[in-house]
């Protein structure tokens, strides 16, 4: 028992969640939370920002799959497990408790491209960098999500994070505010934290590392990601909705899941998985146009248990 403790710490430490000492004895961090703040609401367009080089193979990957969380009539005819049942255990959060302070839910839909092919900002970019990038979309109503190609290094990246969620002040009324989201491509820079389990990884269990479903480790890595952010963005847009821990680092919807793909998942095991017969692929999710996609289990707030859809 004492190695399995150790090697789910090392696990953990690869997440890159690092959870403050608590210093705040009124409040309690082992339960997961509505801090009384707003959830994203209403009809919200996730519009792309593509910053480097991405193949159109590459970018249609994350369109599918963003276009595929929409519960509409076309993404409901996918054959489950879908997509858009993944992303019902997030509806729940707009159910689950009188308490939050909204009448609507939220609904989905793809936005635009922006596509920067010509690194007008560099390959090394700081938060700011991001923020500046993130503008570039449309900002009522809009997550705006920026997503950085295998060449381009992070402020953060690789070191304690694969991706992160933010606001930054809008361009329209005074004190405006919008939500955005950036990812990067891990493939050449550190798969084996940031896209496990298609790649071995640096600590813990080393497995055989999983086929990628849409059969490139970089982009199913930031597929992944993305959607973990996703969900966070959601449920905790401001830092004052949905969380587990210190608002400084707090675990969400999707990062109080993370390395939980299946039922039976345990450090190193993602868990139990569909494999396409075909490629030998592995996924738990089903999109549009045909995808296959692995996604991480979300916090469920009424079974308080990370939900797998296999």
């Amino acid at each position: 028992m004492a190695s399995l403790k150790l090697v789910y710490l090392l696990l953990l430490a690869v997440t890159f969640v690092c959870l403050e000492a608590r210093t705040d004895q009124t409040e309690d961090y082992t339960t997961f939370q509505y801090h009384k703040g707003a959830l994203l609401t209403g009809d919200v367009t996730i519009n792309l920002i593509w910053y480097g080089k991405f193949k159109p193979s590459q970018r249609a990957i994350v369109t599918d799959f963003v276009a595929s969380l929409s519960s509409s009539r076309r993404s409901s005819m996918v054959q489950n497990p879908s997509v858009a049942t993944w992303w019902k255990t997030v509806e729940k959060y707009y159910h689950v408790s009188k308490t939050v302070k909204t009448t609507r839910g939220l609904t989905l839909s793809l936005g635009e491209h922006i596509i920067d092919e010509g690194y007008t900002m560099g390959k090394s970019l700081t938060e700011r960098n991001l923020k500046a990038l993130a503008a570039k979309g449309g900002q009522s109503y809009a997550v705006n999500v920026v997503l950085t190609s295998s060449d381009v290094t992070v402020q953060g990246f690789c070191m304690n994070r694969c991706g992160s969620h933010g606001t930054s002040s809008g361009s329209g009324k005074k004190g405006s505010r919008f939500a955005y989201i950036w990812v990067g491509n891990s493939e050449t820079q550190c798969p084996g934290k940031c896209a496990w389990p298609f790649h071995a990884p640096v600590y813990g269990p080393q497995s055989p590392p999983l086929v990628a479903p849409n059969n490139d480790v970089g982009l199913d890595g930031m597929v992944i990601n993305l959607a973990s952010l996703l969900a966070g963005t959601a449920t905790n847009p401001f830092g004052d909705g949905y969380y587990q821990g210190p608002k400084t680092a707090p675990l969400e919807a999707g990062s109080a899941c993370t390395g939980v793909y299946g039922k039976g998942s345990y450090p190193g095991y993602a868990g139990e998985l569909l494999v396409d017969g075909t490629t030998g692929a592995s996924y738990n999710a089903k999109g549009l146009n045909g995808r296959k996609y692995l996604l991480p289990a979300l916090y469920d707030l009424k079974t308080s248990s990370c939900s797998t859809l296999f």
